[in-house]
């Protein structure tokens, strides 16, 4: 498969893409970065995923005191509550819209999120349910106060793959272990691989992560 790779600006917004040559409606993955990270940080898992896919990674809308850039306000921590999210799910929700994406499908667009992009992935799938597809969340969390979001199964049917090293310190095991349950409760089918590595996707779970994205054009 041929792509193209570009680094394009769209109104305050910075973001790299790969978009495969082929006619019709391309399916769309947004890569959703950690904390600290930019849109460049999230290509590592690009081999796992479907060839045909328009892949599109944003970098956050805020700058982090620590280097790199925040999907949430200035914290010393990456785990923030629903609040914080707000913006950047409202801003996230104005970019993907068709006329910024042309020939790609975003009426059911698939989410992919590392750590606090985990959580934006969650946060956004929650709000915007109708728009969303298939869910990973690597070495994520569920934000605070958010159960508001989870009445009436919002995710009902929808596949969400969940990766967690039972070593990581930054967000222990146990979020993402209430995140599963969680998200369960919310109506969604979750599949949960744990490994035993720190903040970090192991080569089971990348292996694991592949196999779930096969499922991408059934």
């Amino acid at each position: 498969m041929e792509y193209l790779y570009r680094t394009r600006e769209i109104n305050d917004w910075i973001l790299r893409e790969r978009i495969p040559h082929g006619d019709g409606l391309l399916p769309a993955i947004v890569m959703l970065h950690g904390w600290t990270g930019d849109e460049n940080a999230m290509w590592q898992f690009a081999s796992k995923l479907p060839v045909d896919a328009f892949l599109i990674a944003p970098r956050a809308i805020y700058d982090s005191p620590y280097g790199g850039y925040s999907w949430t306000p200035s914290s010393s921590s990456p785990i923030s509550s629903l609040e914080d999210f707000t913006k950047a799910v409202n801003e996230l929700f104005v970019l993907l819209q068709p006329e910024n994406f042309l020939n790609t499908d975003l009426s059911n667009i698939h989410l992919l999120g590392f750590s606090q992009g985990a959580a934006l992935a969650f946060t956004f799938a929650l709000r915007h349910s109708e728009r969303v597809g298939f869910i990973a969340g690597l070495s994520g969390f569920l934000p605070e106060n958010i159960s508001s979001l989870m009445e009436g199964n919002p995710l009902k049917g929808k596949h969400v793959f969940l990766a967690h090293g039972s070593q990581d310190k930054l967000i222990p095991l146990e979020h993402a272990q209430q995140a599963a349950q969680a998200l369960g409760k919310a109506g969604a089918r979750v599949s949960f691989c744990i490994d035993n590595v720190g903040h970090k996707l192991s080569a089971a779970c990348f292996s694991s992560l592949s196999v779930y994205f096969r499922g991408f054009s059934d």
